[in-house]
This record gives structure tokens, C-alpha cells and sequence, in this order.
């Protein structure tokens, strides 16, 4: 998903820095971004539960062009397992790329947002941060205090001219949906997931969420902080 925002920022002409612990596919990112029309694409290796990084990449973008006009926070990994089956290692890496990577990311981004009176930030929630799942516990509680944190800090920053939101997607055609499981889940796997709990009866496709988050950081959505805005075929409604 943050690879599919990447894209939509880069077709419409954005300045992108792209943060993740991949090199090798960042840099793919990256060439798939110029080709669409971005404009300078630059990429930063490292882990976004370190804040030094954080702040660094932050920086970088600040003195290489001048500004951060958007942050948009999609790191973001699973443990599946109730809390008995949950390690202090598989807690604290879940908090620490979910909740701390995000936190620190948006309070570099924040030191210059507020400064320059402007900015927007757009954080990954997840629907498992409004509703419980069995058999995830870690992952629902560090969305959780992502929606939370997202709401904070649009309260927060509101008269500074700075807007902050979530996206909380569904179940998304991502690796994501299929790791940690003792088996790859199949195309009629997928289907049958699909069949007993969307209400559309399909899974999104990346670009589908991207779509929003590029909408929530643009003009369009100026009267729109604080808000938690699900992208999940009517998954929670119910």
C-alpha cells in the first residue's frame, strides 16, 4: 500500500522520499515513480523505530528541497498470535514499527510543519483499530493508539494549519494478509475470506487505498483533520 501511494504521488508530479528498510525494493519503487513523472525520487534505508533515522530522513527532505509538505506513515508489520503466544520481542517489534516509527516520524515531520504553518500527515490505521480480531493482539492494539495518535496530534496542531488523518483499510491484496500463516493461503482461500466477511465480497487492491490517502493529503480535503476514514467495502458498518 505505501508502495501504491508512492505511485499516485509520482503521477501527479510529487517530490518523493521513500523510507523503508528494503533497499532493493525502494529503489524499484523509486524507478517506477520517475517513470510515471515524479519528480526527483530519493530513497532512505533504515528502520523507522529508530527515531535518529526518523529525524534524519525528515532533515534530509527539508534541506535537499526546502520543505515537508506531506508525510504519509505506512510502515507496519503483523505477529499473529494471542497475547499467550505473543514474546516481549514480538511485542515490542510490533509497537515499535506500528505506534513508535509512527510517532517519531510525525514529530520530525511536525518540527517543520509547525514552523512553516502548513503541512498534512496521513497515518496507516487499520479497521483492527476500531473493532477487535481474534489471534492478532499486538496488531490491534498498535492501531488502536495509531488512530488515537492521529487524532492527538490533529487536535493538537489544528490552528497551526496542519491537517492529520488515518486511513483504515480492510482486508487489502497484500503479502501482508498472507504471512505468518501455516500455509499460503490460495486464490479460493482469498475468495472464501472474501465471501464470509466483506460485504462488497472482494479484497482491495492497493491503489484503491492509495487513492485515498493521496485525497486526504491534497487541497480537496482541507476542512478534514482528526478523522479516521475506513476504506473497507462496508466492513464495519455492520
Amino acid at each position: 500500500m505505501g508502495a501504491a501511494t508512492a505511485r499516485e504521488f509520482a503521477a501527479q508530479g510529487a517530490t518523493l522520499i521513500l523510507a523503508d528498510l528494503d533497499r532493493a525494493g525502494a529503489e524499484r519503487v523509486a524507478e517506477e515513480c520517475q517513470s510515471l513523472g515524479a519528480g526527483t525520487v530519493s530513497v532512505a534505508v533504515g528502520d523507522v523505530s529508530r527515531s535518529e533515522f526518523c529525524d534524519e530522513t525528515v532533515n534530509m527532505a527539508v534541506e535537499s528541497h526546502g520543505s515537508i509538505d506531506v508525510l504519509v506513515t505506512a510502515a507496519g508489520t503483523i505477529h499473529r498470535a494471542d497475547s499467550l503466544g505473543t514474546s516481549d520481542a514480538d511485542w515490542q517489534r510490533v509497537m515499535g514499527v506500528n505506534i513508535d516509527g509512527m510517532f517519531f516520524m510525525c514529530r520530525a515531520a511536525l518540527r517543520h510543519m509547525t514552523a512553516a504553518g502548513a503541512g498534512a500527515i496521513v497515518n496507516f490505521g487499520s479497521i483492527w483499530g476500531g473493532v477487535g480480531s481474534a489471534g492478532s493482539t499486538a496488531y490491534c492494539v498498535s492501531k488502536g493508539a495509531v488512530h488515537q495518535l492521529t487524532r492527538a496530534l490533529a487536535l493538537d496542531h489544528a490552528e497551526q494549519g496542519i491537517r492529520v488523518n488515518a486511513v483504515a483499510p480492510g482486508e487489502v491484496d497484500t503479502p501482508m494478509l498472507s504471512s505468518q500463516r501455516a500455509a499460503p493461503p490460495s486464490p479460493e482461500d482469498l475468495q472464501a475470506l472474501a465471501d464470509a466477511t466483506i460485504p462488497m465480497k472482494r479484497l482491495a487492491q492497493p491503489n484503491e487505498i492509495a487513492k485515498v490517502v493521496v485525497f486526504l493529503a491534497s487541497d480537496d480535503a482541507s476542512y478534514i483533520t482528526g478523522e479516521i476514514v475506513h476504506v473497507d467495502a462496508g466492513y464495519t458498518a455492520r
